[in-house]
């Protein structure tokens, strides 16, 4: 009886002992992509840099573009480039069967924030582009958790399809916008998204929905002080549109926002001008109001038209829907960037840190942010602020959004102070740390069917049945010149 005891025992003992040795040998296949990333180190910072030094504006990525493709190929993936009529824009795929998880990248920069990798203000190039808003850590950090799936992939041999979005001119151009009326995105199961931030922390916010409108008026050129009376002032059109607008702000709900700039407003002050140009950000959390304004100031547009005896013509330049939010998958992002951690500062990123948070009078314990990941916060609807592209995706396919601290704690949005940041370790510290975030959590859904089942299923129940999914920018075709000089 002993001896049958003794060998239960010992038969439980080396089941335990097995799969303590399974569990283990998942648990070091997964560590294929970590690992990965912590060898590449250099790679990475490297390939930012390289985009750094070239800031290129929407639609016109030409080089930052191609060298996020080129390491994409020389990684085993097919890449299909040109797509949606677009030349920067681009899908990468590695991997075969379901599920099929989508990355979004972005690499185009903003104009007017040249800066050099220094905590005080210092141009590279007067009035020259400056990645202000990280895109330059985003394409490669996005790249970078890409390829350590396709690690992970090939090593396990498990079954499943990794894509990457080459997404240009997020920055007002709405290029996945393009990517989705394309239906690029159809059979793809989730999609994770990350933008470079001053924290850690999954993104709660709906942001919202915008329509971008150049409204063009057309007069009589004539001269301005011999024959006035035989001119009609295409500059008048736009200040008359513009004045109704600043008037009708008191009865728009205090969560929309809408702004201008008038980049063509004529020549010379002694020539009526025959042609004006104003442009229009139009925005609010949801789309419903979103259109009543976007129409109020149609009409105002023909009534400034019909006042000053000229014509008006608007285009939408471009549009974006609002953020769907989906917990679940959130949820997912949560997990892994609990387990990643923050962005640790050596002493040199350090002592750059505190010189920069010196230029935006920010408390230096404030750092210590960077360091830390923010607990998953609740759903937080819009109450105003920006807009992203990233929209459109999210009520197409389930989508989630991170950010890892990139920035320093304190700095502005579209800042000098980024620009310098990014341009540095912090910014591939933080763009790594997002690698880890999007392999961590597409290994999880590519293991995990039911988990993926319900992020869908949350996802149908929030879009709801009767949803249609119609451009805001319509059937136009990409502002492939909107960042151009003319």
């Amino acid at each position: 009886m002993k001896k049958i005891i003794s060998l239960l025992i010992l038969l439980e003992l080396l089941l335990v002992q097995d799969a303590l040795s399974q569990k283990k040998n998942k648990h070091d296949k997964q560590n294929v992509a970590i690992e990965y990333l912590d060898k590449n180190f250099g790679t990475y910072d490297a390939l930012q840099k390289k985009i750094w030094r070239m800031p290129e504006l929407g639609f016109i990525e030409t080089e930052s573009s191609k060298q996020l493709q080129e390491h994409l190929k020389a990684n085993g993936f097919t890449v299909e480039a040109g797509v949606a009529g677009m030349p920067t824009a681009f899908v990468a795929t590695y991997g075969s069967g379901s599920p099929v998880i989508g990355i979004l990248a972005e690499f185009d920069a903003l104009p007017g924030l040249s800066q050099d990798t220094v905590p005080y203000r210092k141009p590279l190039v007067e009035n020259g582009n400056g990645h202000g808003c990280g895109h330059n850590i985003f394409g490669v950090g996005s790249v970078s958790g890409a390829v350590a799936i396709s690690k992970w992939l090939a090593e396990t041999k498990h079954a499943g399809t990794i894509k990457v979005f080459g997404s240009p001119a997020e920055e007002g151009g709405g290029g996945k916008v393009y990517l989705v009326r394309e239906g690029l995105f159809k059979g793809v199961d989730a999609v994770l998204d990350w933008h470079p931030s001053t924290g850690n922390g999954v993104s709660v916010g709906s942001g919202t929905a915008i329509q971008m409108v150049d409204f063009r008026f057309y007069g009589k050129a004539a001269h301005a002080a011999g024959t006035p009376w035989l001119g009609r002032s295409a500059l008048d059109g736009v200040e008359a549109l513009n004045y109704m607008v600043n008037l009708l702000r008191e009865h728009v709900p205090t969560s929309s926002r809408i702004h201008y700039v008038i980049p063509e407003g004529g020549i010379a002050p002694n020539v009526v001008p025959e042609y004006a140009r104003v442009s229009y950000y139009i925005r609010s959390p949801k789309r419903e109001i979103l259109k009543q304004l976007k129409d109020w100031i149609y009409a105002a547009a023909e009534g400034a038209a019909a006042g000053t005896q000229t014509r008006v013509e608007p285009e939408i330049v471009a549009g974006f829907y609002e953020r769907l939010h989906n917990r679940k998958l959130s949820e997912v992002l949560q997990q892994s960037l609990e387990k990643v951690g923050g962005v640790i500062y050596d002493e040199r990123e350090r002592k750059f840190a505190e010189a920069i948070a010196k230029t935006t009078d920010t408390d230096v314990s404030k750092l210590e942010q960077a360091a830390t990941v923010a607990p998953l916060a609740e759903e937080r609807p819009s109450t105003g602020g920006g807009s992203s592209d990233v929209g459109d995706v999210s009520w197409n396919v389930p989508t989630a959004s991170f950010g890892t601290a990139g920035f320093i704690p304190g700095n502005a949005g579209h800042s000098w102070q980024n620009v310098a940041s990014d341009g540095t370790t912090i910014g591939t510290k933080a763009l790594i740390n997002a690698g880890k975030v999007f392999s961590l959590s597409a290994i999880e859904l590519i293991q995990n069917p039911k988990l993926l089942a319900e992020i869908k299923t949350e996802f149908e129940k929030r879009r709801g049945a009767d949803f249609k999914y119609e451009p805001l920018l319509g059937d136009r075709k990409p502002a492939l010149d909107y960042r151009v000089k003319k």
